[in-house]
């Protein structure tokens, strides 16, 4: 072995070649780090894994504490029964259920237009009038009834535009579905036809107008309507146990933050992930909902209208399928037509954040309007990394100053005489 070595050791010395050539394995090849962009790694569910157990860890404590110092501090059945001895003291509970008669005039008017007993103007102004009323209603219910509190107002009124978007493409659905069908077509062509039903049955028009395929729609995470929805072959109550646990676990851990001390965006990244990961999915595991794209890298985006388009996918659906392309189809260009979209995202930012607050400030609509020159000015002079820096700095202080302004408001005109 000795006299090996040393005829190895003899034969590099004696060679040009450097020694690594002659040695029987190589352990060093040209790489990047993990961590580095230029490795392409991007596996990184251990560390997602460790942030959930830190999470655990450290709110198993403070939850251990609150259930030995206070006990079960919510009884369904007592909550139940306080409503039902005294409804008018929830008014935010009883606005939701009145709820109901919107979306049952929707389905009753949708069923008279299908049999031929009332005319397609009549039919577009009863949906018009429902709509509207689907607005005004809850907003002057809560303006004029002293008991609603805030967050029952935008609990409420959030309810009711999502009713307004939802009902809004179940018209225009049915609508398409009668055009078709007048044209005699043999197979529907739009995108509500039924591709990826495995284990359902396949609905065609007018067989969708029933009471269970309106609910289902109403419950169903999305706001745009289809006849026919892509469903999951069966329910994973492990998959929904994990939801569940998260949609507890989020708002003891945002809870548990001191106002002010933490910013308000991670506050807001915390309640995204409650609502269009862990609560959206939880609701549509349930409902054996297919379709689970409810967002998409946002976080990724290097220009402020990509942003737009893909933090909130149920939104940016509606908004493609029954206002953008629509106005284009009618010769509208495409920056009027965008200008428009954040017009009316806009009013419906004001509508739940003033009404509920019952003062007209104007903030929440001028920082969106904002949205249109800061798309300009990104995605015209910055790319890449600073686009994408770029639309960080805007949620990082443009949500928390509209916040603070709303906030500074309130405080002035409640408490301002007391101090």
């Amino acid at each position: 072995m000795k006299k090996k070595v040393f005829e190895l050791l003899t034969l590099a010395a004696a060679s040009p070649a450097p020694v690594h050539c002659l040695l029987p394995h190589s352990c060093h090849v040209l790489q990047e780090s993990l961590l580095s962009s230029a490795s392409g790694y991007s596996n990184y569910r251990g560390i997602l894994n460790w942030c959930v157990v830190m999470l655990v860890l450290s709110n198993a404590r403070l939850f251990l504490e609150n259930i030995i110092k206070y006990g079960i501090l919510v009884d369904p059945i007592q909550v139940v029964s306080l409503f039902l001895k005294d409804p008018y003291s929830w008014p935010a509970a009883c606005l939701i259920i009145v709820s109901n008669v919107f979306i049952l005039a929707a389905l009753y008017t949708e069923r008279r237009l299908a049999v031929g007993t009332i005319s397609e103007m009549t039919g577009l102004i009863l949906h018009m009038f429902n709509l509207t009323s689907l607005l005004i209603f809850p907003s002057a219910t809560v303006l004029s009834v002293p008991s609603m509190t805030p967050v029952g107002g935008v609990l409420s009124l959030g309810v009711y535009t999502v009713l307004f978007l939802k009902l809004y493409s179940y018209q225009d659905t049915n609508r398409w579905c009668r055009e078709i069908r007048q044209a005699k077509a043999k197979r529907l062509t739009r995108s509500y036809s039924c591709k990826y039903i495995t284990v359902h049955a396949h609905v065609t028009y007018p067989g969708n107008l029933t009471h269970r395929d309106m609910y289902y729609f109403v419950f169903a995470p999305t706001l745009c309507y289809q006849l026919n929805f892509p469903r999951s072959s069966r329910i994973r109550k492990r998959f929904l146990m994990r939801r569940l646990f998260e949609m507890w676990m989020v708002p003891t851990i945002q809870n548990s933050m001191k106002p002010f001390q933490v910013p308000n965006h991670l506050i807001w990244l915390i309640f995204f992930y409650w609502f269009f990961h862990s609560s959206m999915n939880f609701v549509a595991e349930l409902l054996q909902f297919g379709d689970r794209e409810f967002y998409k890298d946002w976080w990724n985006s290097e220009t402020v209208t990509y942003f737009w388009a893909n933090w909130n996918i149920p939104v940016h659906k509606w908004c493609l399928r029954h206002f953008y392309k629509p106005m284009l189809r009618k010769g509208i260009n495409k920056f009027c037509a965008q200008t428009a979209v954040f017009l009316v995202s806009a009013f419906f930012h004001e509508y739940l954040v003033s009404v509920p607050l019952k003062m007209f400030r104007l903030w929440a609509f001028m920082g969106m309007m904002a949205q249109v020159p800061l798309a300009w000015f990104v995605s015209r002079f910055l790319n890449g990394n600073y686009g994408n820096a770029a639309v960080w700095i805007s949620l990082i202080i443009g949500q928390p100053v509209a916040v603070l302004m709303y906030v500074h408001d309130y405080y002035v005109i409640h408490y301002g005489g007391t101090t």
